[in-house]
């Protein structure tokens, strides 16, 4: 059996961009306090309405274009204004929402290892999943990809800087939830990295 070729994006550090990933400016998004750059990857799993896949309603959330009548589950986060820099939709498409020199709004109140407001330096990455369905093949394959380019655009990332949102927000918040397959990016990563640099181990 062929091995099927790895999807590949560049991470331009200048200004934030990842390529090739459709690009949807969201307005949820601020400057990184002075000197911070990103540190940790926060990886969550959002569905809308919960537990269903596909539609317009993830894109809308976080460009503040949601159609609050369209569902009943859509009144009760009214008052939500959220972001994250990237969403990897079902089938493996990427969309930029936030550049990486910006602070996109995906953590909340948050701590990673003694370290408060995650947001300040962090990227985030939505799977399009819920915390019990199985995320897709194509979701891994793509965000091992994105992990390996943003290592190599921040030399401050790597695999021990890649964290859940229930990670960084115990009890209030359990995404991307135990359908996610931790062992899998990990070896997707350790793989990844072998290839990139045979003479190095992960």
């Amino acid at each position: 059996m062929q091995k099927m070729e790895e999807p590949f994006f560049e991470v331009t550090p200048g200004d934030g961009m990842i390529r090739p990933a459709r690009q949807v400016r969201s307005p949820n998004q601020d400057d990184r306090p002075g000197g911070c750059e990103p540190e940790l990857v926060v990886v969550h799993g959002i569905s809308l309405p919960p537990g269903e896949f596909g539609g317009p309603w993830i894109e809308q959330l976080f460009t503040n274009r949601l159609d609050w009548a369209a569902h009943g589950y859509f009144e009760g986060i009214r008052s939500l204004e959220v972001s994250a820099h990237l969403l990897i939709r079902r089938d493996g498409e990427l969309i930029q929402f936030v550049p990486f020199t910006r602070r996109a709004w995906h953590a909340g109140h948050s701590v990673f290892r003694g370290r408060s407001r995650c947001n300040d330096y962090s990227i985030g990455i939505e799977l399009e999943g819920s915390d019990d369905t199985p995320y897709a093949a194509e979701q891994y394959r793509v965000l091992v990809s994105v992990l390996h380019a943003l290592r190599s655009a921040y030399p401050g990332l790597d695999a021990r800087h890649v964290a859940a949102h229930s990670d960084i927000a115990p009890g209030r918040k359990s995404d991307p939830g135990p359908a996610f397959d931790w062992f899998r990016l990990y070896d997707g990563l350790s793989q990844r990295h072998r290839e990139s640099d045979p003479n190095e181990t992960a």
